[in-house]
């Protein structure tokens, strides 16, 4: 009966979360393969200007939206197939631009520019989070317990921060004259641009994200820390295992649903970077996926926005999403029907 009234209450919540989630995606997934244009209409036009003896006039013809009665623009919906896909990813561009071994004309394409550096910030800063945040634990795991608590505050600094907050924290000590350029300029008595060259905003994105999120991985490894069987810890020591012995057969083997997870999370956040992009204001060297779907969706200079193709940069980068989290997911299903 307890079961029955439980399932009465949670299964309409479970509905709407899924409908809740589904509804944006679905609609989403189906404008990516449609275009909306304002209707044209071409309009004559005569201007005229005043003369010695008479006006000159000229006939001009202009093409002009269409307004309906209340002077709203009018629009018309045609289906377009995966044309919104092909001027996204340019497949003929790049298959030229990889025939011909050419990797400046391949990311001259914005798309693939996106990607490129999507895919380095997110494999990179991976491992980084993931080993940073598991030494901060341990570290902290065998600290004294009368400083444990200050160290944990401490350590939890970074990842209170508001994102594009600590981006441009983080910007303004090295732009310009900030505080931390001027320090190497005085030191190596040279002249310092880290904002002149991509590679040098790429590091300091990088080393943002892995400063930014560490903390988050810390706390996980440190609550699974605090379950380990300590015996287990005291006969690999008893039988002679080294401190990495026992990090490689005990304790990560231990803490490995919690490495999954963390990866898991870390992977679906760092695909869809878009803080470091705004708070670094590296639009003209470096952009993400996310970044790209934001600026399809600004006006041009007629007012328009390219919400079809933003539609479909969005589910390119759902796929990638999907792509990079399957090898985590069929893991942790193999170690879920292992544990049954």
């Amino acid at each position: 009966m307890r079961f029955r009234t439980f399932a009465a209450f949670v299964a309409p919540s479970l509905l709407l979360m899924v409908l809740f989630i589904a509804a944006p995606l679905a609609s989403v997934f189906v404008q990516s393969f449609f275009v909306t244009q304002p209707q044209i209409q071409r309009v004559e036009t005569e201007r005229c200007t005043a003369g010695f003896l008479e006006q000159q006039c000229t006939t001009e013809i202009k093409n002009v939206p269409v307004l309906d009665e209340n002077g709203a623009v009018v629009t018309t919906t045609r289906f377009v197939g995966l044309d919104n896909y092909r001027a996204v990813v340019r497949p003929d561009r790049a298959f030229a631009a990889l025939s011909a071994w050419d990797w400046q004309a391949l990311m001259s394409i914005d798309f693939w520019k996106a990607l490129r550096f999507t895919l380095t910030f997110t494999l990179v800063t991976l491992p980084l989070v993931v080993g940073l945040g598991l030494a901060i634990a341990l570290a902290v795991n065998n600290t004294m317990r009368s400083i444990r608590g200050p160290v944990i505050f401490v350590s939890l600094l970074p990842f209170i921060v508001t994102p594009v907050i600590g981006a441009l924290s983080i910007r303004w000590l090295f732009v310009g004259d900030g505080i931390l350029t001027r320090a190497m300029e005085a030191w190596s008595g040279t002249e310092i641009a880290m904002f002149a060259q991509g590679w040098t905003i790429e590091l300091l994105m990088l080393f943002y994200r892995v400063w930014h999120v560490a903390p988050f991985a810390f706390v996980i490894f440190y609550a699974g820390l605090q379950t380990m069987n300590r015996e287990t810890l005291e006969a690999a020591m008893v039988d002679g295992a080294s401190r990495f012995e026992r990090l490689r057969y005990v304790i990560v083997p231990h803490l490995m649903p919690l490495i999954v997870f963390v990866s898991l999370i870390h992977l679906m956040d760092a695909y869809r970077v878009f803080e470091e992009v705004v708070g670094f204001r590296s639009q003209a060297h470096v952009i993400s996926l996310q970044w790209l779907t934001y600026d399809l969706l600004q006006p041009d200079d007629a007012g328009n926005r390219a919400v079809s193709r933003a539609s479909a940069s969005a589910m390119l980068t759902m796929i990638g999403i999907v792509i990079l989290l399957v090898p985590l997911l069929r893991k942790s299903w193999r170690d879920h029907k292992g544990a049954r």
